[in-house]
């Protein structure tokens, strides 16, 4: 199949993207395009940059397979649903959707409702990659292994960003480019299951390293007014404050009344929302200093560079840094693993050969073959699975905004600065 065709058939179904087409046995069986179920939050109050950025990645890397002449000699498809990051029945029904399309495989940023979604599949067994984030999840596929087998989570759960970041903190201190002003740290925690897992592997870790628990502040989203908060972070007056939360727009918030009102000295992280282009955009010069990590991001090595550059020129802006890479990845991990079977239909093998068979792409390695059948974490925080190289796990990037530029900071082996000091210090 020429490659004029094929970039006509992938470019023509791109336009109908909430359409699904009746697909014939024969059809999914061998013949026309290899189908990738992509459920995309379109319509919701949350996600949807995170979705967007991962539909980008996914058919930035469509594009380039169909070009070169699709897999097995058939192009790829996307067919993309609406789903609700937030909803436990719109990802059960996104998935029925998918299912009844027929499609060779699922792909998706994340839930943060997972398990009904994950149940809906697995009636259908089609290979399941997602960026889900959640160790809740996980847990399932680890203790149910025959029914969660199709199921794969393309980064380390979020518990790692609480048994990381005392981590962080001790080397930034070594390296001597931050000087704390005490060693307790204070969690601001939304009340979401995702962040609350957080909080609670960040205390679980803080009494095996070299820092305290000062004070939990609770929040609640929507975040009208940081004023009390803030005025509270002041008062216990932390060496260090976490913001665990996951809004970009909120953080955008956060941070200009932070700014104008600090705790000086203070190194606060704000976890994970500013990887969403809409933070830099609404915060602007207020965002410089603070710090974000992921654990699922876009590396700044040769590599990670290359689809830097490709990204941005596709899709001009202030680019995600996160599901950007897992979409363009995780379509090329399909890819991979349908070439090495020689057939998309055979479910089982295709997932036996993603589970034994890791994947490097632009955001670290993928290599799920652990009980939680989750992509493993680096560095190494003594929590499994985890990696003792780099090359050997995904690494959590951790940023600082500066000059209104993310710029890596940690693992040592991936930065691009140094912590530089916040304009508050």
């Amino acid at each position: 199949m020429g490659t004029d065709f094929t970039r006509r058939s992938f470019l023509g179904t791109m336009g109908a993207a909430c359409t699904l087409p009746y697909i014939g046995r024969a059809q999914a069986a061998g013949s026309g395009p290899i189908l990738i179920g992509v459920p995309t939050a379109q319509t919701a109050q949350a996600g949807v940059a995170d979705h967007q950025d991962y539909l980008n990645g996914t058919n930035l890397a469509l594009d380039e397979i169909n070009q070169a002449g699709g897999v097995l000699g058939r192009p790829l498809k996307a067919v993309i649903v609406d789903i609700d990051p937030l909803s436990p029945e719109s990802g059960q029904i996104a998935v029925n959707k998918l299912i009844d399309a027929k499609v060779h495989a699922i792909s998706c940023a994340f839930s943060l409702t997972p398990v009904p979604a994950a149940d809906a599949s697995a009636k259908y067994k089609a290979p399941f990659l997602w960026g889900a984030t959640q160790r809740n999840l996980t847990d399932l596929v680890a203790k149910n292994p025959k029914k969660y087998s199709h199921l794969f989570q393309t980064d380390p759960s979020e518990v790692h960003y609480g048994w990381t970041f005392p981590m962080f903190l001790q080397s930034m201190r070594d390296q001597g480019a931050w000087k704390p002003k005490n060693n307790k740290v204070h969690i601001v925690q939304e009340q979401i299951a995702y962040c609350q897992t957080i909080s609670k592997a960040l205390q679980e870790a803080l009494p095996k390293s070299q820092f305290e628990l000062a004070h939990i502040t609770d929040i609640q989203y929507p975040v009208q007014d940081w004023g009390p908060v803030i005025q509270e972070i002041k008062s216990v007056g932390a060496g260090a404050v976490m913001i665990d939360h996951w809004v970009a727009a909120e953080y955008a918030s956060f941070v200009k009344q932070f700014s104008a009102d600090p705790l000086e000295g203070s190194l606060v992280y704000l976890q994970y929302g500013p990887s969403q282009p809409e933070f830099l955009e609404l915060a602007g010069p207020a965002a410089n200093g603070f710090v974000w990590s992921t654990v699922l991001g876009v590396y700044a090595d040769e590599k990670g560079k290359a689809f830097r550059d490709k990204y941005k020129k596709k899709f001009p802006g202030i680019m995600g840094l996160c599901y950007t890479g897992n979409g363009y990845d995780t379509a090329y991990y399909l890819k991979t693993a349908w070439e090495a079977v020689g057939d998309p239909m055979k479910f089982d093998a295709v997932s036996d050969w993603i589970r034994t068979h890791p994947y490097r792409g632009v955001c670290g390695l993928m290599d799920m073959n652990n009980p939680f059948q989750e992509a493993a974490h680096f560095p190494d925080n003594g929590h499994a699975p985890t990696a003792t190289t780099l090359e050997k796990g995904m690494a959590q990037l951790y940023f600082q905004v500066q000059d209104e530029q993310h710029k890596i900071i940690y693992p040592n082996e991936l930065v691009e600065t140094k912590l530089q000091k916040a304009p508050w210090w």
